[in-house]
């Protein structure tokens, strides 16, 4: 597929407009890279109080990895279904594409294993050896307030907790209320959810491209195709409604900003099979 080719019913002017509001939504992204690095390096200096080993570092930075290899996949879809043409999806470029596409797919599937190590993580939990309060002489310990927000425990703030069930991590120095802990776990189980759910979009969507590349997408099984892609892309919605209705802004923005970039690629994926069926049908 090649750039030059427009969008069917767009004019010169729109047809711009449309590539500029699609590569900002790009852009976007990009940036949520550094926004997540910020919230995961602040939420890390409190799990990991000792430090983060090299074994933890996909847990503690998971949000940041996860979406600096989502991004790099996302252009090279780009480049697949839009910018390059057919006849330069070949040979070294070709390899050089599909080498930067598993490289990415290491770190999506390691972000997966590391948003389920988490799950596991905040459903490991303990009664409080003590009372809230009691606990602030002891040193060292924190509350957390939501998902990856955390404040040190102290005389000041250990009052809020007299009246709750305490739980604490079983393997650090984090308390909370049972009712704050249950919402974490929730979000929690909608991160392994939505890195699931894109996990197969991206699947198929590279299914869709290497039978394309061949000429071998028939207009059944992109149907068949579109059908299994709503059904996720409908899981992911509900996981954005539920990080804007519980979660952060930041979650759901992300979340948001996703579902209309790989419209996007959809688009593109749209109109390179409907090209390629009316140039066969032509010869």
């Amino acid at each position: 597929m090649s750039e030059v080719v427009s969008l069917a019913g767009l004019s010169a002017n729109r047809y711009t407009l449309f590539k500029i509001f699609k590569y900002v939504v790009y852009s976007l992204l990009a940036y949520n890279v550094y926004a997540f690095f910020l919230e995961n390096h602040a939420a890390a200096g409190t799990v990991f109080a000792d430090g983060v080993s090299l074994g933890k570092i996909i847990e503690a930075y998971n949000d940041s990895i996860d979406t600096l290899a989502w991004v790099v996949l996302l252009l090279v879809f780009e480049l697949e279904t839009w910018v390059l043409s057919d006849e330069k999806l070949k040979g070294a470029t070709k390899w050089a594409l599909n080498a930067v596409s598993a490289f990415c797919y290491v770190f999506i599937v390691y972000s997966f294993y590391g948003y389920f190590s988490e799950m596991v993580t905040v459903t490991n939990l303990l009664p409080a050896s003590a009372a809230a309060c009691d606990l602030v002489a002891n040193g060292g310990w924190s509350i957390v307030l939501e998902q990856d927000d955390y404040v040190a425990l102290t005389a000041a703030n250990c009052g809020s907790l007299v009246d709750a069930s305490l739980l604490q991590l079983a393997d650090a120095q984090v308390v909370g209320s049972a009712e704050v802990w249950r919402e974490i776990q929730w979000l929690a189980w909608v991160d392994v959810i939505n890195s699931g759910a894109w996990l197969l979009v991206v699947a198929i969507l590279t299914f869709d491209v290497w039978l394309q590349l061949r000429h071998q997408l028939s207009d059944s099984i992109m149907r068949y195709s579109q059908v299994i892609k709503g059904i996720l892309y409908f899981t992911l919605l509900l996981c954005a409604i539920y990080w804007g209705v519980n979660g952060s802004f930041l979650d759901f923005w992300d979340a948001f900003l996703w579902l209309v970039a790989f419209f996007f690629i959809e688009m593109n994926l749209f109109e390179w099979q409907a090209e390629t069926s009316t140039e066969t049908s032509s010869e």
